[in-house]
């Protein structure tokens, strides 16, 4: 097939071309570099089977500068949970960026697997999460929600060209993707953090107790989810989970990323309370996925083993390190 991946030169973004380029599909990156970086695509571009834009999914005239040719749009091209702003970037990359591509897709009816985030189930507390839970989002006056709102309007939006144009569209529910290329800020996750503070030997930051729970996916899991959905097209109109099960506090996340490095006694905690943010930040106490759909329709299931997962994402994050 001939594959657009908007955000190529992110984490998902520049995994998920290699291994499609693995599989004998053509692909087209497009990237602006304000998130992604270059090194990540450095090897792609001597595949003559793939072929990068610089181009910003924000252009108005982005039609015009997109291949004429394309079976499948995988839009992972986004602006991440505002911490200390930027809720207006946010808001307007991920909307109007996304209304973008699917007026595109729109005029050829190309497929749109379109990557949404396990922050849209918000504060629900009822986990694990599946694709029928309830969306609780806190107050429009914490900053943090506008990434959670923008990506639900853009599932609506989504459903609702597949509706009115018959594009065919899938949602995707990412949860906590980490491995090699992962970016080594809080945009890369919690445990990209942590490695980074061990290599730049300084304390461990914890927002809040720590006690918040999530789910971490190895990249691989989270491609193969994203093929899987790409390739079959009993997956169109659907939403799932893509990610693991297995739940774990922030604070035990810091212990076996600290284990990983092999570093001996207890690591280095600094405790950041919520108020330090620019505005008030709410968190999300636990995050779990039921993966039961992903599972019965796409064949996913999430098997690497964290510590393994852990222990290979450190040494790539070292190794980037030291060639500093």
């Amino acid at each position: 097939m001939n594959i657009l991946i908007t955000g190529v030169a992110g984490f998902i973004g520049s995994n998920l071309a290699r291994e499609l380029l693995k599989r004998n599909h053509r692909v087209t990156g497009l990237d602006n570099f304000s998130q992604g970086f270059p090194r990540n695509i450095e090897d792609l571009q001597e595949n003559p089977q793939f072929t990068f834009l610089e181009l910003d999914v924000l252009d108005q005239d982005l039609a015009q500068k997109l291949p004429e040719s394309l079976d499948t749009i995988v839009h992972l091209a986004t602006y991440k949970i505002p911490r200390y702003g930027n809720a207006l970037l946010t808001l307007k990359i991920n909307t109007h960026g996304t209304e973008n591509i699917l007026e595109f897709a729109k005029t050829k009816k190309i497929k749109v697997v379109f990557a949404s985030t396990s922050d849209i189930y918000g504060k629900n507390p009822d986990v694990p999460f599946h694709e029928e839970s309830s969306s609780v989002i806190g107050s429009s006056k914490i900053k943090r929600w506008s990434y959670a709102v923008s990506k639900l309007f853009d599932e609506h939006l989504c459903l609702a060209y597949h509706d009115e144009f018959d594009i065919p569209v899938v949602i995707l529910r990412y949860f906590g993707a980490y491995g090699p290329g992962q970016s080594p800020s809080w945009w890369g996750g919690p445990q990209a953090v942590f490695m980074q503070a061990i290599l730049e030997e300084k304390p461990l930051e914890i927002h809040g107790d720590g006690k918040q729970t999530r789910s971490f996916t190895y990249i691989s899991d989270t491609i193969n989810g994203t093929i899987a959905a790409i390739e079959k097209s009993v997956a169109v109109g659907q939403i799932f989970n893509i990610g693991s099960t297995g739940e774990l506090s922030i604070l035990d996340l810091a212990l076996k990323v600290w284990a990983c490095a092999n570093k001996p006694g207890e690591p280095p905690l600094e405790f950041k309370d919520y108020n330090s943010f620019n505005g008030k930040y709410e968190d999300v106490m636990r995050r779990v996925p039921d993966v039961t759909l992903a599972e019965n329709i796409l064949g996913f299931k999430a098997t690497k083993i964290l510590e393994e997962g852990l222990r290979e994402t450190f040494l790539w994050q070292k190794s980037l390190y030291q060639t500093k």
